[in-house]
């Protein structure tokens, strides 16, 4: 197999190539490797490989299940693989092993899939964008110099461009959702509770977070979902799926759904009108396919919310920084911190509960006001990002001209305004590559449903896929048109 042939498949095609036996899960794994060394030097999504993953596996340790052999990345956050190397992204992890394994990276194993390295992400996920201090910025396989998103950005980055065809990715105010819309993927961010964290944590970021993958199909992200949306022993509730499997129900059309849609500022922050373009153009071609579809602007003060999510997300950092300066020997710093995690490290010093409950209470009174929505559509159509991809140095935690009191409306809200509202209730949000602007960069287009209703977003996406179709793009900085 040449190394464009590996780089046109997504994950599934590769697994049924494997099972045929046109193609082994070593030379899959060899051809990732060289993926890799083509294209990251000019993305820099990968942070490490493993070499006994890829030049010598032993296809005697993947799992049987139905991607084995296809090659993975895991996010230098909580995937967890015993024994490697997590970092957080940030300089004050440097070195940090992992000694327990997740039920996330065991059921990764479990489907098959082959884990051969880690992907770049910002310090401690807390941004929409992948950039830092530790490993570099990671750019859009679009645009070089262009920001990935994040803080998924470096798994998103890595698949588009042709380096893995899926890889890990979380999601605790976007950052899933938003490297989709970055880099053109295809971006499912699950409902809380579908994908278990154990055995360390019953909800990560007290439920505002989630653990998938990032792909570039639909077929894709529904066969992954099967694998791992398994209930762990402990987890503190289960949610309701179909009866069915989820690649085989997503295939299957979609009932006549009503959806509103719209490109309102949540944050304050105007849509991008060739992205609004997009996004109105879905709608129509939405109707045609014979749903009921009208625009609905939700009165909705997204920044109030944020301020309140932060509270919430930075109570008790201190604490968690401590826990790994402890572990790796390294003292907090501003040297060893970006600046703006810095910033909230100060901040939650002087934390108190009078502090924290107040913002877990705005929390509950947002998410009420947001649920509201599903009870008059199934379907939220929105914008995934107000704005498409741009430059470096706008959104990292390096910045050091933006107070503390600041953070929210100069650094979250552009990236995150309209992704949060889907953290905020818990509900599953889909973004889609559904545009792309004048000077060739993706526009990601956003999907949400109802709680525990990932099957209407594939659905839907599914059908999507084939009335506006993306596979056929290819980005400039890709595998394919590497010299190797």
């Amino acid at each position: 197999m040449r190394i464009d042939e590996y780089a046109s498949y997504d994950a599934t095609g590769l697994a049924a190539l494997v099972a045929r036996g046109d193609v082994s899960a070593t030379e899959l794994a060899q051809l990732a490797g060289a993926a890799i060394a083509a294209v990251n030097p000019q993305v820099n999504a990968v942070v490490e490989t493993y070499p006994e993953r890829i030049a010598t596996l032993d296809e005697a340790t993947l799992g049987a299940g139905p991607f084995r052999g296809v090659p993975f990345l895991m996010k230098d956050v909580y995937g967890h693989e015993a024994g490697r190397l997590i970092e957080f992204g940030s300089r004050l992890c440097r070195g940090l092993r992992v000694d327990t394994e997740t039920a996330y990276c065991q059921l990764v194993k479990a489907a098959g899939l082959n884990i051969i390295g880690r992907s770049a992400a910002p310090e401690y996920s807390m941004a929409g964008t992948t950039e830092g201090a530790l490993y570099g910025n990671t750019s859009t396989p679009w645009r070089q110099g262009y920001s990935a998103g994040g803080s998924s950005g470096g798994a998103m980055a890595a698949v588009v461009a042709g380096m893995v065809p899926v890889a890990h990715g979380s999601d605790i105010g976007g950052s899933i959702r938003i490297p989709a819309s970055f880099c053109g993927g295809v971006g499912l961010k699950p409902s809380r509770g579908r994908i278990s964290f154990a055995p360390n944590l019953d909800e990560n970021g007290y439920g505002l977070a989630q653990n998938f993958v990032q792909t570039k199909t639909l077929r894709d992200a529904a066969a992954l979902l099967d694998c791992l949306c398994v209930p762990q022993p402990g987890d503190p509730f289960i949610i309701p799926r179909p009866a069915g499997r989820y690649a085989d129900l997503a295939a299957t059309p979609a009932p006549r759904l009503r959806i509103g849609w719209s490109t309102a500022a949540l944050m304050g922050i105007d849509t991008d009108p060739q992205t609004a373009a997009a996004v109105a153009h879905t709608a129509h071609t939405l109707a045609a396919m014979g749903h009921e579809v009208e625009e609905y602007d939700l009165p909705f003060d997204g920044l109030a919310a944020m301020r309140a999510m932060m509270d919430v997300w930075f109570f008790g950092l201190d604490v968690r920084l401590a826990g790994y300066s402890k572990r790796s020997g390294i003292a907090i710093s501003p040297h060893t911190l970006e600046p703006v995690i810095y910033a909230a490290y100060e901040h939650a010093r002087s934390m108190s509960a009078a502090q924290f409950l107040p913002a877990m209470a705005a929390i509950n009174v947002a998410r009420r006001q947001l649920g509201a929505y599903f009870t008059r559509y199934d379907i939220w159509l929105s914008p995934t990002t107000a704005r498409p991809a741009e430059s470096w140095g706008r959104y990292n935690l390096g910045r050091t001209d933006v107070p503390f009191e600041d953070i929210a409306p100069q650094i979250l809200a552009p990236v995150c305004q309209f992704a949060l509202p889907h953290n905020i209730m818990g509900t599953p949000a889909l973004s889609l590559p559904l545009g792309q602007t004048r000077d060739g960069l993706p526009i990601g287009v956003q999907l949400a449903a109802g709680p525990a209703n990932e099957l209407l977003l594939l659905q839907l996406g599914s059908a999507l896929e084939i009335a506006l179709p993306w596979a056929q793009r290819v980005p400039p900085l890709h595998a394919s048109r590497a010299r190797v």
